[in-house]
C-alpha cells in the first residue's frame, strides 16, 4: 500500500480540506494531526493518506501546492507514529468490549 506524508501550515486549511474531498482521494486512509500533537512544528497540520498508488499520486498533486512533502527521513518515524496511535487506539477498544 502507498502512502505519502505531509506537512501543511494551519492558514492553508480550508485548500487542504479542498483538496481531502477530492473523489480518488477521499476514498483513501486519511488521518489529519496537529503537528505541535506528534512533536512537530506549531501552527502546521500533519496529513497522511495511504492507499491505492493513483489515490497517493492525486494527493501529491494536490497538496504539493499548499504544503509540503516530508523527505523520507523524517516521514519514516512520523508514518511509525501513525500507525502505532491507530494500533493502540484498536487495542483499547479491544479491552472497551472484553467481558470480565
Amino acid at each position: 500500500m502507498a502512502w505519502t506524508l505531509y506537512s501543511v501550515p494551519a492558514t492553508k486549511r480550508t485548500e487542504l480540506d479542498a483538496a481531502l474531498k477530492d473523489d480518488r482521494v477521499s476514498r483513501q486512509s486519511l488521518k489529519v494531526r496537529e503537528a505541535s500533537a506528534m512533536g512537530g512544528p506549531s501552527g502546521a497540520t500533519y496529513v497522511l493518506i495511504e492507499g491505492a498508488a493513483d489515490a497517493v499520486h492525486r494527493a501529491d498533486e494536490l497538496l504539493t501546492p499548499i504544503g509540503t512533502k516530508l523527505p523520507a527521513a523524517e516521514g519514516e518515524p512520523l508514518y511509525r507514529r501513525f500507525k502505532d496511535e491507530e494500533e493502540a487506539a484498536s487495542a483499547g477498544m479491544g479491552l472497551f468490549f472484553t467481558e470480565e
